[in-house]
């Protein structure tokens, strides 16, 4: 599942598996949960949302069902390198 990096609130990432329609979540402390049966167009609006945070917990914290796990975090140096990458190094 491609991640998406975002900094609202305690999120820290968030992707979306369409054929299983799971929803992940990972937040600031490292943990993530795993959101069950998500509608593509709840994805679609919360990945697209100006304000993730508010629609998190509005839209998905309490209306489904979820388990928790932890985020699969990078090394600090995976981190800093790809912060650091120039942007054509990634057409590699």
């Amino acid at each position: 599942m491609e991640m998406k990096k975002i900094n609202a609130g305690k999120l820290r990432a968030i992707g979306y598996d369409r054929r299983e329609r799971v929803l992940r979540v990972e937040f600031d402390d490292g943990s993530a949960i795993d959101y069950s049966s998500v509608g593509e167009d709840v994805w679609r609006r919360f990945s697209t949302s100006g304000s993730a945070w508010s629609f998190y917990r509005d839209n998905i914290e309490e209306e489904f069902a979820g388990s928790r796990g932890r985020a699969q975090v990078q090394s600090k140096r995976a981190e800093l390198e790809d912060l650091f990458r120039a942007p054509d190094e990634d057409q590699g």
